[in-house]
């Protein structure tokens, strides 16, 4: 497909672009992705490595934002960070930037600059116009989910441009990265809109390149269902995915084309646990407990009105499973409000020994409510998006030896001046936030967004990027990452 991104500088444009990782490097052992020891150790502290810092960075304050000057989130010292792609900003291609930003990541390189794909997770009817330009894209010209490309230059450490590369979507989630520098967008919905010419189910994954524009047609063989995220295996090329349903399903798709085509369809498949239907993975069980892993096939994926999660009738259940990552020849998942306390746990299933294993859970909302979104640092630990209960929402580490710590808090909270200077800085920002108002503050005209959920943590290099939903806003993060755990 033709190449429509607003390039950094012509010096770039000549320059090849490349996937994050290959599947030669990681056949080799050297993806530059994975740099972890086994997150499984979690499961084992006794045996995971004593570590040369401590995981806690310190407390944290208020830091002021370098492009706005306004105290969004609260960071340990010596982190620094800035805002960009806030909700209504208008974009390089002349479109406001949508709202509800969720699932994201790095997919691609080319020179200097980094392709960032986020999602927005927009219900039916919501938002503005999402569609890309030329009208390219689009799936359903009725809906306004989708995604937008953010282009960042590491070495002048900014933003440089944002255009939107998937419209006519409902509810982009989550989703996963790929090797061959493509985002897989993951609609969370089990959606009938049936008017118009023909009909239009939602439920699906999109795949958009990296540096480019989706051509807007579901992956139907990778199930239609109530999707979160997912997370490739580079080896293989198979795609694992989570599904954000109270009863649910982890499950695998298999490719029958060459690796990295995902469009020639093939099989997706449900987990089971021990040859037993339904073992139930949603509370009482103990960290560290592992399962052996088979897998049913799901006869119809793409099914009007029976639930993949129905036709796998011995799969096994999750609670409402969320964010989902590869990192080190590992999949790891997460059950949202999964264990005994409802707070959450995490899962890391190894494909080569077909096992599962409890590796985290839950038992204090101070050390974590409610994981949603994860991602994997360059150092090997774990960044989990808080989405419970907790008010400031919060972005929480996990290190290797079971060590959770807070390393960010949400503290956007903003009045008509804030506003209006956002607005002068990212223009369209204040005639596009339409309803996002907040909290308010004491009943004044100050709101409070400091409850709204974190989405879409990816790392690359020193950089840490990841979203706020609303009022919708991608920081970029960096700072002493040596002196902690991630």
């Amino acid at each position: 497909m033709t190449d429509l991104t607003p390039l950094a500088s012509d010096t770039q444009e000549d320059l090849p672009i490349q996937a994050i990782f290959s599947r030669r490097q990681v056949l080799k052992g050297t993806g530059t992705i994975a740099a972890s020891t086994a997150f499984a150790s979690l499961a084992t502290k006794a045996n995971a490595a004593t570590l040369p810092y401590t995981s806690d960075y310190g407390p944290l304050s208020p830091t002021l934002d370098k492009a706005t000057g306004l105290p969004l989130i609260s960071l340990p010292e010596g982190f620094e960070y800035t805002s960009f792609g806030w909700t209504g900003q208008i974009q390089t291609d002349g479109l406001p930037t949508p709202t509800d930003h969720d699932g994201m990541a790095v997919t691609a390189v080319r020179g200097n600059v980094i392709a960032i794909v986020r999602n927005h997770e927009c219900s039916e009817g919501e938002g503005p116009k999402s569609s890309p330009r030329g009208n390219r894209g689009v799936y359903n010209e009725v809906q306004h989910g989708g995604t937008s490309t953010l282009l960042f230059d590491i070495v002048q450490g900014k933003f440089l441009s944002s255009f939107n590369s998937l419209g006519g979507t409902i509810r982009n989630c989550a989703g996963g990265l790929t090797p061959w520098g493509s985002w897989l967008s993951c609609e969370e919905t089990f959606h009938d809109w049936n008017a118009g010419p023909q009909g239009f189910n939602h439920g699906y994954v999109f795949e958009v390149p990296g540096f480019g524009i989706s051509d807007g047609q579901p992956i139907r063989e990778m199930g239609r269902f109530s999707h979160e995220a997912a997370a490739v295996d580079p080896a293989t090329g198979y795609v694992y995915e989570t599904e954000d349903a109270g009863s649910s399903a982890f499950y695998k798709f298999v490719p029958q084309g060459e690796w990295g085509d995902l469009k020639s369809g093939g099989t997706l498949y449900a987990m089971v646990l021990n040859n037993t239907p339904r073992v139930d993975l949603r509370g009482g069980l103990l960290v560290g407990s592992t399962w052996d892993v088979s897998w049913q096939e799901v006869p119809d994926p793409d099914a009007q009105t029976d639930r993949c999660f129905n036709q796998a009738f011995d799969a096994a259940i999750i609670e409402r499973g969320e964010g989902c990552w590869y990192d080190d020849g590992k999949i790891y998942f997460v059950s949202t409000s999964g264990g005994a306390a409802d707070l959450g746990q995490i899962f890391c299933y190894d494909p080569r020994k077909e096992l599962v294993t409890l590796v985290y859970e839950s038992s204090d909302p101070l050390e974590m409510d409610g994981p949603d979104n994860i991602a994997i640092s360059p150092r090997g630990n774990m960044l989990l998006c808080e989405d419970g209960r907790s008010n400031p929402k919060r972005l929480i580490g996990l290190t290797t030896s079971g060590t959770a710590f807070p390393f960010c808090e949400n503290n956007i909270s903003l009045d008509a001046g804030d506003l209006a200077l956002i607005d002068s800085i990212y223009p369209g920002t204040q005639a596009n936030f339409w309803d996002r108002v907040g909290d308010s503050v004491d009943g004044s005209n100050r709101r409070s967004f400091t409850s709204r959920e974190w989405a879409g943590a990816c790392f690359y290099g020193r950089w840490l990027f990841v979203n706020i939903q609303s009022p919708g806003v991608t920081f970029a993060i960096k700072g002493p990452w040596e002196n902690g755990g991630l």
